[in-house]
This record gives structure tokens, C-alpha cells and sequence, in this order.
């Protein structure tokens, strides 16, 4: 059996370091804001797990459908060795693409979860024995060196993640990825598209009140992990499509004026009735602003792949 191997980039301490930062940068300034990987504890993975199989919320299908048709022609095209992934969580989209990749010699899964990375990795060499894993447990958008593995490398960046990220973010991140990256090389990269304002906001929003849940359970992680006292009730879930920018905000509007204390930060929050705390944005894309963003990082676009309804991209680029 291949051998299963874990390196670890994150300092033991760099999650709470970098939620304390965050907490203390986003609550400190006007609006307030969160960023959305504080959703993902064990709970909030549970939650949204739950949210992908809503009728409501077709990106996840969306995205399958396409990787289950196109997985063959992203092996032809990219002839890939070395599969990283970037945000592997299970790993179980992936499958498709490991499937479909006959020479492959290493799979990269890269998250900040050690216990999701171990979970997924094991029960991968156990369906693979052929396969090499060698997670890596990273932030990616952080900085990131990957293992002298054989190319050439896909990476793959699945679920529309990227859309989480800011522009100027976007273009960072990137850039990072082209930095790790030699000609023949590729990137795969899934987008969610610009739709009508109706279905976006359902999917960010759904009837049985799972999204809501997910959302104020940032709120439960920042309490558990720095002794804060929200009460999750007292705030409302809100989606919103900003049409100007072309994305989805979430937020929690708080019920009523209230104060919230940190005690691990030394910090009291106070919130006006009305008073919004962003939680997370979710870009939506067009084909040509993929192609020009990746273009400046230095790739050249060469395959768009949609499912048969046109609401979700799957991208291939070449390292230019």
C-alpha cells in the first residue's frame, strides 16, 4: 500500500492566533465583519453538509455534474501527475478526478483540518493503494509550498471558494498559485455564475433554515473559542445580492441594541438594533472576468466547462 504522509505548515497555535486576529480586526471596525471560514467546526461542516443537499442550493450538484462529464477530457488535456487540492475537506468531488487520471502518481489534498485531511486520506489509499497522499495541513491563502512531486500538477480549486475572496484577494491568491506552478502546468477552478437575483438568494437563504443556523454558528465557535457571550437569537440571518458588485452577502443583523463581551480579546462589542456583521461574500462569475483575472496571474484560459443549466463554471488555465 502507498504510503500516507502529513506535513504539517500551520504552527499548532496558528488557528487560534489567526481567529483572535480576525475577531479583534473585523469587530473592531465599521461594518463589522467575519470571515466566513470561522463557519467550518465539526458542527458547522455537519450544517453544511446539510446545506448542499437542499434543493435550494444547486452548486454542489451543479459542480459534480460537470466534473462526472469532463473528468476524462481534464485528464486528456492536463495529463496530470500530481493532483493537488486545494480545500480537500472529504476529498469526495475529487474522486472524479482521480478517477479519471490514469498516470497520476500523487495526490496533494491541502486544508487546515488534520482530522479531515487523516480521514480522507486513509480511506483514499485504501481504495488506491497505487495512489501517493501527502496532505498537507496549510491555509492556502496564507502562503504555500507544495512537495517535490512529479509533474505535470493540476490544481484544483473546487466549489466556487474562490468567490469567498475579495478582489484584490482574488488576484493574490492567484498569483500565489502561478508562483508554485511550471509551464505545463494547470489550474482547475470552479466558479459560481451570475443568475437572476431570485435563485441566488434562495440558495444563500432557505426555506428550512439550515443557512441560517450555519451562519450564527460563527457566533458559537468565537463563544466557545474566546469565552464571548452572543446570543445567537438575538441576531437575524440576512442574504442580499449586491447587483453593483455581483455578489451574495450574508449577515447576521442584530435583533436589538446590545453589547458583547470578549474576555479573551478584552474587547466589548456594542451593536445597534438593525446593526449588520457581514459573514461571508460569494462572488458570482462571468466567463470573461475569469479569463481576465486569471490572465493576470499569468494563465492562459483554454476549456469552460457549464452544467447543462449554465449555473456553475468549471475552468481549465495553462501556466502561460
Amino acid at each position: 500500500m502507498s504510503p500516507f504522509l502529513l506535513t504539517r505548515t500551520l504552527p499548532e497555535d496558528a488557528t487560534e492566533a489567526a481567529l483572535r486576529a480576525d475577531v479583534l480586526h473585523g469587530l473592531s471596525h465599521t461594518p463589522k465583519t467575519l470571515p466566513p471560514k470561522w463557519f467550518y467546526d465539526a458542527r458547522g461542516s455537519e450544517l453544511f453538509d446539510k446545506i448542499t443537499e437542499l434543493p435550494e442550493y444547486y452548486p454542489t450538484r451543479a459542480e459534480r455534474e460537470i466534473l462526472a462529464a469532463r473528468a476524462p477530457e481534464i485528464a486528456r488535456a492536463t495529463g496530470a501527475r500530481t493532483l493537488v487540492e486545494l480545500g480537500s475537506g472529504s476529498s469526495e468531488k475529487t474522486r472524479h478526478l482521480l478517477d479519471a487520471l490514469p498516470g497520476l502518481h500523487t495526490y496533494v489534498p491541502v486544508d487546515v483540518s488534520e482530522s479531515a485531511l487523516t480521514q480522507a486520506g486513509h480511506a483514499l489509499i485504501a481504495e488506491r493503494p497505487e495512489l501517493g497522499v501527502h496532505a498537507l495541513i496549510a491555509d492556502f491563502t496564507g502562503g504555500l509550498a507544495l512537495p517535490g512531486t512529479p509533474g505535470p500538477r493540476l490544481v484544483a480549486f473546487l466549489g466556487g471558494t474562490i468567490g469567498n475572496l475579495l478582489p484584490a484577494e482574488r488576484a493574490a491568491f492567484l498569483t500565489s498559485v502561478r508562483a508554485l506552478l511550471s509551464p505545463g502546468d494547470a489550474l482547475l477552478l470552479g466558479t459560481d455564475l451570475v443568475k437572476d437575483e431570485s435563485v441566488l438568494v434562495a440558495a444563500y437563504d432557505d426555506a428550512a433554515g439550515v443557512t441560517a443556523e450555519f451562519d450564527k454558528n460563527v457566533l458559537t465557535v468565537v463563544n466557545r473559542e474566546l469565552g464571548a457571550d452572543f446570543d445567537p437569537e438575538a441576531f437575524t440571518h440576512v442574504a442580499l445580492w449586491d447587483a453593483e458588485h455581483e455578489w451574495i452577502e450574508m449577515r447576521l443583523r442584530s435583533r436589538t441594541e446590545q453589547t458583547v463581551k470578549i474576555p479573551a480579546l478584552d474587547l466589548a462589542v456594542d451593536f445597534a438594533a438593525g446593526e449588520d456583521l457581514r459573514t461571508e461574500i460569494s462572488a458570482k462569475f462571468r466567463e470573461d472576468g475569469v479569463r481576465r483575472e486569471v490572465a493576470t496571474a499569468g494563465f492562459d484560459l483554454t476549456h469552460w466547462w457549464t452544467d447543462r443549466e449554465g449555473r456553475f463554471a468549471l475552468s481549465l488555465s495553462v501556466v502561460r
